[in-house]
């Protein structure tokens, strides 16, 4: 069993003739006819009804899917293929930093690889450290250090440090004093917005989360929502408010005993191979760029690891 053999299976089901699928592939009718014959030799069965319109037997009929996800799975082969021709990267970064790290040096790597694929993969902790593991990707953007037990091979290229300020809506922080009490605070919003930044809560967030009358927890766009609608209070990630604290829709307030946490997050690979590649290095350096915009460099081995420029 060939492809051609499948192909040409697949092209006489849907003309209904051995002579229009022979002249739409470019070969005899003669050509047509003996594939068909070696493939329902091979299956051993009869695959059509042959007449003045050719139709399908009931073995031929259990066959199609069969026969046209052979030539789907071939061809998605031959894309893939022709991808790595051009070049292909994939990498994967948690949810909330794929717009701070990613897109402008994105935008940037494009420029200078404008033929290269580029896949981005987001998720939470756990599924960045499953696709790392499968190699699904070959670099990953992750809290650090990472606690998940069965992934402890991960080499660390740059670890970066974020503020997670402690945040109300504008109108929230006009109606406290200067430096209120947690209770002020918690008697004006009804509920602690958690966010699950950390891969094991803090025991400050912990905390919080215990004394609000409410709490929910959130992906990052409904939350700032709600923190901003002054329905909720929570720890941010400083990247993922740094537009609305600059523009006065979110404040920052530091409680007594509730003053900003951090989040350290990574850039890792499973294997220093990956790196000899000189265009995932190129787009790791553009990365770490805006590592350095969005936090605290706090260790950088990428002149270690990564070849020169």
């Amino acid at each position: 069993m060939d492809l051609d053999q499948l192909r040409t299976f697949d092209r006489i089901v849907r003309e209904q003739s051995f002579t229009k699928a022979a002249a739409y592939l470019n070969i005899t009718q003669a050509t047509a006819s003996m594939r068909m014959r070696a493939l329902e030799q091979l299956l051993g069965v009869t695959l059509f009804v042959r007449g003045r319109t050719v139709t399908l037997t009931d073995q031929g009929m259990t066959f199609l899917p069969f026969a046209r996800r052979i030539i789907g799975t071939a061809q998605e082969a031959r894309e893939a293929l022709r991808r790595v021709e051009r070049g292909r990267i994939a990498i994967a970064s948690l949810r909330s930093l794929v717009s701070p790290l990613i897109t402008e040096s994105l935008l940037r790597f494009q420029e200078k690889y404008p033929a290269v694929d580029v896949v981005v993969n987001e998720g939470r902790q756990a599924q960045i450290a499953a696709m790392l593991h499968e190699r699904d990707v070959e670099m990953g953007i992750l809290c650090w250090p990472n606690l998940d037990p069965l992934i402890v091979d991960l080499i660390p290229l740059l670890i970066m440090r974020e503020r997670v300020p402690l945040v109300v809506s504008a109108d929230i922080a006009a109606r406290l004093p200067a430096q209120p009490g947690i209770e002020e605070v918690l008697a004006l919003v009804p509920r602690v917005i958690s966010l699950r930044w950390w891969q094991a809560d803090p025991e400050t967030a912990t905390v919080l989360a215990r004394l609000g009358r409410t709490s929910v927890e959130l992906p990052t766009g409904p939350g700032r929502r709600l923190a901003i609608k002054g329905q909720g209070l929570g720890f941010f990630v400083q990247s993922a408010v740094a537009d609305d604290l600059a523009a006065g829709r979110l404040v920052e307030i530091t409680p007594a005993d509730f003053g900003p946490l951090h989040r350290d997050t990574a850039m890792v690979v499973r294997s220093k191979a990956a790196l000899e590649r000189p265009m995932l290095a190129d787009f790791i350096r553009e990365i770490a760029a805006e590592c350095a915009r969005v936090g605290e460099i706090i260790d950088n081995r990428l002149e270690v690891f990564l070849p020169a420029a």
